[in-house]
């Protein structure tokens, strides 16, 4: 293997198991996993495989994020109401500073790259 190369595989990692915390939660039980491949620059950049359950919560987000949804659907909704549905094969980025909610309608795995 290259050694500038890293396939983002998540073979043989333990997932992290997680919920948003309760006052955060609008609708549902989401049940989160996470398998982080990389992390780099003094934990200041991460990559890895995110996968949850149906329901709804409130975001804040204060990091950059590039995220291709793997499968699922999910509808991002902004602050001021503005929906985005998202689906498997979706590419975005979520910009610092943004509110709103995050609605798992379909369990929904994506690939992220976030920065602190």
């Amino acid at each position: 293997m290259l050694s500038f190369f890293q396939p983002v595989d998540i073979e043989g990692i333990e997932p992290e198991h997680e919920t948003p915390a309760p006052e955060k939660v609008l609708s549902g039980d989401p049940q989160f996993m996470t398998w982080l491949c990389e992390t780099r620059e003094n934990e200041t950049h991460f990559t890895g495989i995110w996968q949850s359950t149906p329901g709804k919560w409130t975001v804040s987000y204060d990091e950059w994020e590039f995220c291709t949804l793997l499968s699922g659907t999910s509808i991002l909704t902004d602050e001021t109401g503005k929906e985005q549905t998202l689906r498997t094969g979706d590419s975005f980025i979520i910009q610092p500073g943004f509110k709103g909610t995050w609605e798992v309608v379909e369990t929904t795995r994506k690939i992220f790259v976030i920065r602190l």
